[in-house]
């Protein structure tokens, strides 16, 4: 005996929503039908215990539902900084770059922008990296730039920010840490006997990154740059400074070439945020 069509539909259709139901439960998801001041305790009860794919589901949900308010605009904060939390800092770039364009006046507007600025400093190129220590000032400076420039806007708009004191040290960090980057290069150059470009980098450290740690240690490279390349009075020149500013580096001394190890290298920043 054949079923009719219009039988096969319906239990078809039944079939469905059992399966929705043993998904969302008997109920479906609760995240549909909750109210608004609800979902949003629901969406922070998961972010504070730590539960942040649940907490990035609910916090979606309710700026899918409720597309205005301040729950909303407050649940688009926090899911940025939810994402940032779990490592997707594409979205979560993406995210606090929309609250700050959509709501410029918001009251956490300053968080926003420090939260921007954490985003990059945490930001590397893989998965592993987050757990060893490693050097960097020997990663690509894209990063570093951008939440160097992020902080330092910060600092400019909201100077009495909270968050502005924190964010000063971060950019310390960040401009001693380009600044390794820039000497890590000119030694490379110094090391494989390209002066021209060794004194360059060196020149660029110093003009770039005044008052860094690293400014000894460039004076260094372009003085025995320009020695090497027969520029003596600007070999001169270079040690003189070195000289009047840095009279203990061991460049004075005749320690040279130095080893591998002799630069500095940047302690890392220990509070991440």
């Amino acid at each position: 005996m054949r079923i009719p069509v219009t039988l096969r539909v319906v239990f078809l259709a039944l079939l469905v929503a059992v399966a929705g139901c043993s998904r969302f439960g008997k109920k479906g998801d609760p995240s549909e039908t909750l109210p608004v001041d609800q979902l949003y305790q629901e969406a922070k009860t998961a972010m504070v215990d730590g539960n942040l794919t649940r907490a990035t589901h609910l916090y979606e949900r309710l700026i899918a539902r409720f597309p205005f308010g301040p729950y909303t605009e407050q649940s688009q904060l926090e899911l940025a900084y939810v994402q940032y939390k779990d490592h997707k800092e594409e979205d979560a770039y993406s995210a606090v770059n929309r609250f700050i364009k959509t709501y410029p006046t918001h009251k956490h507007i300053d968080y926003a922008y420090y939260l921007r600025g954490l985003i990059n400093f945490n930001r590397s190129g893989g998965l592993l990296e987050r757990y060893i220590d490693r050097d960097q000032s020997k990663r690509d400076q894209g990063f570093s730039q951008q939440s160097f420039d992020d902080f330092g806007e910060l600092v400019r708009r909201y100077p009495a920010s909270p968050y502005s004191a924190d964010a000063r040290q971060r950019m310390i960090y960040l401009r001693n840490n380009m600044a390794q980057a820039e000497l890590n290069i000119a030694l490379y150059y110094l090391r494989r006997e390209a002066y021209v470009a060794a004194s360059n980098r060196a020149e660029h450290l110093v003009e770039t990154y005044q008052q860094t740690p690293q400014i000894g240690d460039a004076l260094a490279i372009m003085a025995e740059s320009y020695k090497r390349l027969g520029q003596d009075k600007l070999a001169d020149d270079a040690r003189r400074v070195l000289q009047t500013n840095f009279p203990e580096h061991p460049y004075l001394a005749g320690k040279w070439p130095p080893k591998r190890h002799f630069w500095k290298r940047i302690v890392p920043f220990v509070n991440r945020g």
